[in-house]
């Protein structure tokens, strides 16, 4: 990671932490160990990646990335609560997230549930009041609360996350099964959907032509892919001090580019949709600098 992307890494992660402070100041009509479980989650750490995809998009569409910090905490509160939700004992049952213990460890699974719930609704809660502050007109409103919830629910993560658990044991499907476009299917899903969300979030606040839109959406899906292949990889070679949580795709038996392809295999794909996604580029010109570093850095990276 160049040191001009860790400074805009850094500096975007502050003002995003800041902005998660002021929504999550004193609400007296919440319940307080509610607002104490979200709280927990939110604060635990993490990249902020998401949130710094909707800033960067709508630099690249012309509008300063401070105006969309609503929407930004909107796409990390999503990202948490599915984080929250994929540690369940029903789920992936872990007990480790951020190096810390899980949220259901701490606040008992029926809170855990309800943190992640209380995550997801406040989300669209803080985009609307962006589209307010950004003047948006009711149909830019719409497309923005409508491009946010399909990345997020059955059509995008949620159904990811289904597909995930129902491909769980795949060694001992039927012959019927097919492996590969199940796995790109689940990881376009699972995890691109929420990153194309956040990209398009920020051209929407931006009032972003359609064209780059398309192209905006087009980057999204092959740095998800890519970012999520680099996460099967990380799971079995990774520093689990640096991950913060212990490897869980083997134990759970679960469908990831590594077990399909093996690790050789995994990287070449995640390179060649880096590539991909710096092509998806080339009509922004240098005001998507920070783009083109954050998918080099999707690779890169160690945690």
């Amino acid at each position: 990671m160049t040191t001009d992307l860790e400074t805009y890494m850094d500096a975007r992660c502050a003002e995003v932490d800041a902005a998660l402070k002021k929504l999550f100041g004193p609400r007296p009509e919440e319940p307080k160990t509610l607002r104490q479980a979200m709280s927990y989650s939110i604060f635990a750490g993490g990249k902020r990646l998401r949130p710094m995809l909707v800033m960067a998009a709508a630099e690249c569409c012309g509008l300063d990335g401070r105006k969309t910090l609503k929407a930004a905490a909107a796409l990390e509160m999503i990202h948490t609560y599915s984080l929250i939700h994929d540690d369940l004992p029903a789920m992936d049952d872990d007990d480790l997230r951020r190096g810390k213990p899980t949220n259901h460890k701490v606040f008992g699974e029926a809170m855990a549930i309800l943190a992640g719930d209380g995550l997801l609704t406040y989300a669209f809660e803080a985009a609307a009041d962006n589209a307010l502050e950004c003047a948006l007109n009711g149909r830019q409103t719409a497309e923005l609360i409508r491009a946010i919830a399909r990345g997020a629910g059955s059509q995008g993560m949620v159904g990811g996350q289904a597909a995930d658990l129902q491909a769980e044991n795949w060694k001992k499907r039927n012959h019927g099964f097919k492996p590969g476009a199940t796995l790109e299917y689940i990881h376009l899903h699972k995890t691109a959907a929420l990153i194309v969300a956040s990209l398009d979030a920020g051209a929407i606040l931006a009032q972003a032509f359609p064209e780059q839109r398309r192209a905006l959406r087009a980057y999204g899906r092959a740095i998800g892919l890519a970012f999520q292949i680099a996460d099967d990889i990380l799971d079995v070679v990774g520093d689990k001090k640096k991950l913060g949580k212990r490897g869980s795709d083997a134990a759970n038996h679960k469908l990831t580019y590594v077990s399909l392809y093996g690790i050789e295999s995994a990287r070449r794909k995640a390179r060649a949709l880096v590539a991909a996604a710096h092509r998806a580029l080339s009509s922004f010109g240098t005001r998507a600098a920070v783009l083109h570093e954050l998918a080099d850095y999707i690779i890169a990276r160690d945690k």
